[in-house]
C-alpha cells in the first residue's frame, strides 16, 4: 500500500482486514480497547502512542515504521515560546487543584500534566512543569 493520500484510519482498516479481523479480535491481539481501534477506524486519531504503535503493530504482523508513515506529523513550530510559557505557568498556578484541566495548543485534547521536582547545583528545589498530549505528539518538557 503506498502512503499518497492514505490516512491512518484506512491503513489500519486495510491490514485488519487483510489478516480477516474484526476490531474486536485485533483489540484483544493488540491489547488495545476497543473504543481506541474505533477511535483509530474513524479516524479521530491522527497520532499513536509509541506503546499502543508497537501493539498494533505486532497483532498485524507489520513492523512499527509501517504505521508510523501514515500518522500525521504536527508542526510544533507554530507553537510559540510564549504560548508555552503559558501553560508552564498555568500548571504551576494550579497543581494542587485536583479538577485543573488544560487543554493542547495542537489538537485540543485535555493534556495530562505533572511538575517535575529537581535541585540545582546548590541544593536548591527547582519546579519544572511538564505536561504531554495523549493524542498528538505535543509534549512540554523542556
Amino acid at each position: 500500500m503506498k502512503k499518497g493520500n492514505t490516512s491512518l484510519a484506512q491503513f489500519i482498516i486495510t491490514k485488519r482486514q487483510a489478516r480477516n479481523l474484526s476490531q474486536q479480535e485485533l483489540s484483544e491481539l493488540s491489547s488495545v480497547t476497543l473504543d481506541e481501534i474505533q477511535s483509530i477506524e474513524q479516524g479521530l486519531v491522527l497520532f499513536l502512542a509509541t506503546t499502543v504503535r508497537q501493539k498494533l503493530a505486532k497483532a498485524l504482523k507489520i513492523e512499527n515504521k509501517e504505521i508510523k508513515q501514515y500518522e500525521k506529523k504536527a508542526d510544533f513550530n507554530l507553537i510559540d515560546k510564549s504560548k508555552k510559557d503559558q501553560i508552564r505557568e498555568l500548571i504551576l498556578l494550579n497543581s494542587s487543584n485536583p479538577d485543573f484541566e488544560i487543554n493542547c495548543p495542537v489538537c485540543g485534547e485535555k493534556l495530562i500534566t505533572r511538575i517535575a521536582k529537581l535541585y540545582d547545583l546548590e541544593d536548591n528545589l527547582v519546579l519544572n512543569p511538564k505536561a504531554r498530549c495523549p493524542k498528538c505528539p505535543f509534549q512540554l518538557n523542556d
